[in-house]
């Protein structure tokens, strides 16, 4: 009981909508904590008054009922959220965490440290170590990547991420409301004196409303070429506390028609996100069935993906039952792998019960890339949570880095979002920790939450011809102005920047990515402009020469929790930004 009681109360912290704010930066799986409320007053001291609290009502023999009140209660409290809010998140999750609590072995003391770090507790990281399995067969000697020969053919891939369409947005309504998400329908009227919500979106904490998402999909199929779309998760808005699975089902088909109608001739790539199922970051593992079984989740997507839109073909349909993963031929010589990075959430509370390998996902995609390996294809990896996030639980993370280094040659680009900013992570290779040898990268979301313009980003790619590396060769981003499109109803996708002009850079291989980021370090021109881009030209607040270093340290770490590869051996290592 004690532990049902604690993980109600942590899930009202790490869910919904707001940032967490810490006191230090240490390398705990807590630090990293993505979109999750604002911790007014929770600290250590809060936890252990809230287990003595606990403490006392289970020596009551206390029911479900009692511990879901407690949890409110400590909500209301502490002032985490609303009333509505409070009342609302623990009885959305109230079903999964008595369900996590049956088969859970932690304590209070190691949900703490997971939620605030190591220096609430013991070590950062509650699980423990696990290796996936490599078959018996010598790694080849890597090949150094080269631009393709002049005229070489080339692919131009849309990719978006993080729609998080709100159905609910309403102009002019109240977009400081003090909850997660604002700018609905039932916000009511803003304050005197207060802008409401925008006509095409807000900055505040306010998603995407149906008519942006429109009309970004009339500007893209009107002016836009490209051979496929990558969309790499999250399509619900982040009313976390208040959806239903039919909710979430709606969204997921209402988006599917919406792309149909654009590009019915298009191949889409699709990845799921933290938010496409409720609650948010809910995804047990196979082994968990009956009521409280993913199944009604994954069966949708098959449906949809398969069925319905026919992006995918039918030997997809058993490992997206199994996991919610799926590889599938782009060209004969070209793999797309698309992850379910919910296997490694931090905030997927079903992982306490057992995190080694779930789903079997690692050591499926150990076995789906020996097998491209030994047709000599290429591979694209799709996902959502980028795997050196700090919302990636480290041992998965660490395991998977191990993947990329065995299967260097094969796997040639990486494509996840999650984190609303445009970055990206290089990862280098385990023996000589100076070699980079892989790029993960994030385009920006589409969504303005928050304080973000919106976006997308097109690349061009070494295209379909015997011997094509299938590398990325170049990219566009492109953004709304979001001041501009309010004040004079007129959204304009324009341009935002090409990073070989942007940042001086030749290439676009990891080499060139590394030696971009150790320029960097000692260029701060150079470094604001990177910042510029990575907030969609909307940066808020200053950065001063500790957040700096932190920033770019960050970009050198594509492993979570890990420090190993960031240069700057004085730096804490922590993510600037997580938006989720």
């Amino acid at each position: 009981m004690k532990t049902c009681i604690f993980l109600l109360i942590l899930s009202t912290y790490s869910v919904v909508g707001k940032p967490l704010h810490f006191n230090s930066y240490d390398l705990s799986a807590g630090k990293f904590k993505s979109w999750g409320l604002s911790l007014k007053t929770l600290d250590c001291f809060a936890c252990r008054v809230a287990v003595k609290e606990i403490d006392d009502l289970i020596k009551t023999n206390a029911t479900k009922d009692d511990v879901a009140k407690l949890a409110t209660d400590i909500c209301d409290l502490l002032q985490i959220e609303t009333d509505r809010v409070c009342e609302y998140i623990v009885r959305e999750f109230e079903p999964e965490i008595f369900g996590v609590a049956v088969g859970a072995v932690i304590s209070p003391d190691e949900l703490c440290t997971r939620l605030l770090g190591v220096t609430c507790g013991d070590p950062s990281d509650p699980g423990s170590p696990w290796n996936v399995t490599f078959p018996n067969i010598p790694k080849p000697t890597p090949t150094p990547p080269k631009p393709p020969k002049a005229g070489s053919p080339t692919l131009r891939i849309l990719h978006l991420t993080d729609l998080h369409y709100d159905r609910r947005y309403k102009v002019g309504s109240n977009a400081e409301c003090g909850e997660p998400l604002c700018c609905r329908d039932n916000d009511g009227p803003p304050a005197e004196g207060v802008a409401g919500a925008g006509a095409w979106g807000d900055y505040r904490y306010c998603d995407s409303p149906k008519w942006l998402i429109i009309n970004l999909l009339e500007h893209l199929s009107s002016t836009e070429k490209f051979d496929a779309i990558y969309m790499t998760g999250d399509l619900p808005a982040h009313n976390v506390w208040n959806q239903t699975r039919d909710d979430e089902l709606e969204i997921l088909n209402e988006v599917t028609d919406m792309l149909l109608k654009y590009f019915p001739n298009t191949k889409i790539f699709p990845a799921i996100g933290n938010h496409e199922s409720a609650p948010v970051n809910s995804f047990p593992p196979p082994y968990v069935k009956g009521k409280n079984s993913i199944d009604w989740l994954y069966t949708a997507f098959g449906k949809a993906w398969i069925d319905t839109a026919h992006w995918l073909p039918e030997d997809t349909r058993a490992t997206i039952k199994q996991g919610g993963y799926y590889a599938t031929e782009f060209f004969p010589d070209l793999l797309i792998v698309s992850l379910n990075m919910n296997m490694c959430n931090n905030q997927n509370w079903w992982l306490l019960i057992n995190e080694t390998d779930p789903a079997g996902e690692l050591q499926w995609l150990i076995s789906t890339l020996q097998k491209a390996e030994d047709k000599n294809q290429k591979v694209h990896i799709l996902g959502h949570i980028a795997p050196g996030s700090g919302d990636c639980l480290k041992w998965w993370s660490w395991n998977y880095y191990q993947i990329v280094n065995r299967y260097e040659s094969t796997i040639t680009g990486q494509y996840f979002g999650h984190t609303h900013i445009q970055s990206l992570e290089v990862m280098y290779d385990l023996t000589n920790k100076s070699r980079p040898i892989n790029v993960v990268h994030m385009p920006g979301s589409v969504t303005t939450y928050k304080h973000l313009n919106p976006g997308y980003r097109i690349c061009e790619m070494d295209g379909h011809y015997n011997g094509s590396s299938y590398m990325m060769l170049d990219y566009n981003n492109t953004i709304l102005n979001l001041t501009e499109a309010n004040l004079t109803n007129k959204p304009v996708w324009q341009f935002a920047y090409n990073p070989k002009t942007e940042y001086g850079m030749k290439n676009l291989f990891p080499e060139d990515w590394n030696d971009f980021i150790q320029r960097m370090k000692t260029d701060r021109p150079l470094f604001d402009r990177f910042r510029k881009n990575m907030f969609k030209s909307h940066v808020t607040g200053t950065c001063d020469e500790s957040c700096r270093k932190g920033q770019i340290c960050s970009l050198e770490s594509g492993r979570s929790n890990d420090d190993t590869f960031c240069k700057d051996a004085d730096v804490d290592l922590y993510k600037a930004v997580t938006l989720c």
